[in-house]
């Protein structure tokens, strides 16, 4: 094994989405009614129909390109002139929202335990945030310190979860083959999905996760982590 990929939300980072996205939506919604005129409701909407866009198949487009093209589509607004705004609301009230966030237990002790073995440590959370998004979710995961080999956000990565293409890319950027990864994640369908690239999976979640080749939490990760030969 040359590398591991973490998730984020739910696996390194304890976050209810159920609550969390109310409130961001909430936060994010008269942003992009601004932009587009529209009522934040509306504006959210076109927003999950992009998102939904960057959830299908768009080989040689990235994730951010194929969420702007959908978003000019049905609102007009071309948000790549607007990104000024955009940054704003994910550097000044985005930090905002997480308040009694932190990190799932055994999160630092896995991720540190994988860097002290040689291996590759990625952020493997589904890129359909921008980087200072998913950099912001990072810190509230108490590992903002931590200089991970690859963190994948919607402005390099060019599918999502659980599209075996996302697996293959994350492994090509790193220079390793699936073959030699383990992802590590929350979510049966979006993480497990790696075993279809060829990676071997761990699964962390509450329910389901039958098919993973590992379970547990991730002080068991931890301790799991170094018996796997580096290859």
């Amino acid at each position: 094994m040359r590398a591991v990929l973490f998730d984020l939300d739910g696996t390194l980072l304890d976050i209810d989405l159920d609550a969390f996205l109310p409130v961001y939506f909430g936060a994010l919604g008269p942003v992009i009614a601004n932009l587009t005129g529209s009522t934040p409701s509306a504006a959210i909407r076109a927003v999950m129909d992009s998102t939904n866009a960057m959830m299908l198949p768009h080989p040689g487009t990235t994730n951010r390109q194929t969420f702007d093209a959908r978003f000019i589509e049905l609102t007009g607004v071309d948000l790549e002139h607007e990104d000024g705004l955009i940054t704003e609301f994910y550097t000044k009230v985005f930090p905002t929202l997480g308040s009694g966030l932190g990190p799932t237990d055994g999160a630092r002790r896995a991720v540190q335990t994988a860097i002290d073995a040689g291996l590759l440590v990625t952020v493997a959370t589904n890129p359909i945030f921008p980087a200072a998004a998913v950099s912001e979710r990072i810190r509230w995961a108490g590992l903002g310190d931590i200089a991970f080999s690859l963190v994948t956000t919607y402005e390099i990565m060019h599918a999502c979860k659980p599209d075996p293409a996302y697996f293959h890319e994350t492994a090509l950027m790193l220079g390793v083959d699936t073959s030699e990864c383990l992802m590590v994640g929350d979510d049966a369908m979006l993480d497990m999905g790696a075993a279809k690239a060829g990676m071997a999976t761990f699964f962390v979640g509450a329910t389901g996760g039958e098919t993973a080749d590992y379970r547990g939490n991730l002080n068991e990760l931890a301790e799991l982590l170094p018996t796997f030969g580096i290859c």
